[in-house]
């Protein structure tokens, strides 16, 4: 389908009193469908109204535009009418009269019957017929907002503008006029973008929800889709099993702008005194409490980020998707993120807007395994040929799930390949879901899923539950994969590169204490805390120093089982497996210029610095295939060739990759 509104790359500058520019919006780019309702949330003063200003023509966008069905829009017009938050009502005209205004002076090329009919057509569809002959003045507010709804509609605009429609109504008149604005949307397939406070309206009318970030240069953060289903019912809606999710998706955003708005007066009222050449002392950085967070816990514990100069804040994410957003909206400064995210926010995976990301430090190595119910035991599965027996007897009733973390990350990727090797095709044999780390026992035994790959602790949790068993380690599928690195965004980077050297120094002496087997129960101890991961040391100990459990009755050391003083720099060929995975599951396009976007992703020359300066030897990349335990290759010279080979592969025509222009179509290959 062709575009049917296009915001392309819309900025607004204004000129305060002082003659100072100050940044409204900045590059605000987002594509609509015809038929689409689309709704703008954000706090105030986050350009809402201004970009539904430009929408409409009463303004101009200072640097991009907006195209409506392929023209320019430069000037207010028919073909979209705004429905303001009053009224706007001349009040010496009737009901009939304030429509019949629009109608007679767009239409007037049309008979006077034609336009009377017409007329009464839309006093009928908002059900003002009684009121047709009233004065503004008597009748009640949602009265006059359906009039304003009713001569918008009347003239058959391509798009409807709503400017908070319903924020000076009282809830329950709202409440109606909502429900009437739904029915007259979905009868008469009507386009409309409303900007709104309200994230229940959002969610009712919406079939997506742009989610702006603070302004100024205000941008947006997230785009939603409601997949509620239509016609909708407000009882329907609420009672939906998908709107709990949806809402707490929205509420978790604008709680996100509201703190960092707060952190911004914070840091403007004591902004941190430099030391030295760091340009940037006050940092928050987010984690995820895992036993692979203990660079991180260490750092602070041990006073490293304050040795480097730096007074650091950890951030305890509930999920891996609330620290990605943290990092794109700039609530945090840094993070520890699972392999592919880096890539994932850089190409924006799940078509949210590409924010470039580098790394400069691998935290650590390994470290996962996959778990599976201990129903399945019962039932005979004991390896990859007994689960893929167990899962071909449900082929026609309906597919088991697995859970994993993040579509970037190792745990997804490795799962997927670990299943593929055994004949298990993921979205097609057993459906790959995301979940919390926290939450999978208890997702495993209520029997949502028959197993999951996940970090420690919550393997060890299963095992000494008795919920379920270890079926394989990542050493049995790639021994010694990137795991976590370190991801902060280019521009922060940029900015601030003194203090981005510091941080990978911190963390780097960090990494290489928690690797000798004589400091890990001392890193136990420290990840045992409450601050952390606030568990018993039994369940972090084996992945630590093992021996690990991998069912009641059975343990086996690994010594390798978690590495973190090991393979420290950022790899170029790690990262382009992981980039070939995530096209070879269609989670994004493999670009064409892939080497240069491996390139960006890589500040290879921040951990060479830092490492030089610990006194720590670098070591030369090894650029020849990665062999996975399956006996599957990747050559990074021919990555290509290695996604043609793939079982399962997703991979289809793609698209060129720029960094800074973002994609362009171009075909490299195609394998369906």
């Amino acid at each position: 389908m062709s575009k049917f509104l296009e915001i392309d790359h819309v900025t607004r500058t204004f000129k305060t009193n002082n003659g100072q520019p100050y940044v409204a919006v900045k590059d605000v780019y987002f594509e609509m469908k015809e038929g689409e309702f689309v709704s703008i949330i954000g706090h105030s003063g986050c350009g809402k109204s201004t970009v539904l200003n430009i929408l409409s023509g009463l303004d101009k966008a200072s640097a991009g535009g907006i195209v409506l069905e392929g023209r320019e829009v430069s000037e207010p017009g028919p073909d979209r009418m705004l429905v303001f938050q009053n009224h706007s009502l001349l009040p010496w005209l009737t009901v009939r009269q304030n429509i019949g205004l629009a109608v007679n002076r767009v239409l007037r090329d049309q008979s006077k019957q034609e336009r009377d009919r017409i007329i009464q057509e839309h006093i009928d569809l908002v059900g003002l017929s009684h009121a047709a002959d009233k004065y503004p003045r008597e009748i009640s507010g949602g009265m006059k907002q359906r009039v304003g709804i009713a001569r918008a509609l009347a003239i058959k605009p391509k798009i409807l503008l709503l400017d908070e429609p319903f924020g000076a109504l009282d809830a329950l008149t709202r409440g109606r006029l909502q429900e009437k604005l739904m029915h007259i949307c979905d009868e008469s397939k009507i386009s409309a973008v409303m900007i709104t406070h309200d994230v229940d309206e959002a969610l009712l009318l919406s079939d997506r929800i742009i989610m702006m970030t603070n302004g100024p240069e205000a941008k947006i953060g997230q785009v939603l889709t409601v997949d509620l289903p239509h016609p909708r019912k407000r009882l329907e809606a609420v009672n939906h099993p998908n709107y709990y999710r949806l809402r707490g998706e929205v509420v978790n955003f604008l709680d996100r702008q509201k703190q960092i708005k707060l952190e911004r007066a914070k840091n403007k009222s004591n902004a941190a005194i430099s030391l030295g050449s760091i340009e940037k002392t006050n940092l928050t950085i987010g984690y995820i409490p895992l036993t692979d967070c203990a660079p991180f816990a260490i750092a602070q514990e041990k006073g490293l980020f304050a040795k480097y100069g730096l007074d650091v804040t950890l951030s305890k994410e509930n999920s891996w998707n609330d620290l990605a957003e943290g990092i794109r909206d700039g609530r945090l400064d840094a993070a520890q993120m699972v392999t592919g995210m880096p890539l994932a926010i850089s190409l924006g995976m799940g078509n949210k807007i590409p924010v470039p990301v580098v790394t400069s430090l691998t935290l650590s190595r390994n470290g996962n395994a996959i778990t599976l119910s201990n129903r399945l035991h019962d039932e005979g599965v004991h390896d990859l040929a007994s689960l893929k027996a167990y899962v071909d007897k449900f082929a026609d009733a309906y597919n088991p799930a697995m859970g994993m973390v993040h579509h970037a990350s190792m745990h997804n990727l490795l799962l997927r390949h670990w299943l593929a090797s055994g004949g298990i095709q993921p979205d097609q044999d057993v459906d790959v879901i995301v979940i919390p780390p926290p939450q999978m026992v208890s997702n495993l035994m209520a029997n949502n899923i028959i197993g999951y790959c996940v970090g420690e602790p919550w393997n060890v949790r299963a095992v000494n539950s008795n919920v379920g068993f270890v079926v394989a380690t990542d050493l049995d599928i790639w021994r010694g994969h990137p795991e976590k690195v370190l991801g902060v965004r280019k521009d922060w980077a940029e900015q601030y590169p003194n203090t981005h050297l510091e941080l990978v120094k911190a963390l780097l002496e960090a990494s290489q204490f928690c690797e000798p087997l004589a400091n890990r129960d001392e890193v136990v101890l420290t990840l045992a805390s409450p601050k952390y991961l606030n568990l018993d040391p039994v369940y972090i100990r084996p992945g630590f120093a093992g021996p690990y459990r991998i069912n009641t009755m059975e343990a086996k050391y690994e010594q390798d089982f978690c590495q973190f003083g090991v393979g420290n720099m950022p790899s170029r060929k790690e990262q382009l497996w992981v980039l070939a995975q995530m096209a070879r599951w269609g989670l994004v396009n493999f670009p064409e210029n892939h080497a240069e976007v491996i390139y960006n992703l890589l500040a290879t020359s921040v951990y060479q610095q830092a490492a030089k300066e610990l006194e720590i030897p670098i070591i030369e990349e090894d650029k020849s295939p990665i062999v996975l335990a399956d006996g599957s290759v990747f050559d990074p010279n021919d990555p290509i060739a290695a996604l043609h080979s793939m079982p399962y592969s997703k991979f289809t025509e793609t698209s060129y990759f720029d960094p800074v222009k973002g994609f362009a179509s171009k075909k490299v290959a195609v394998r369906q």
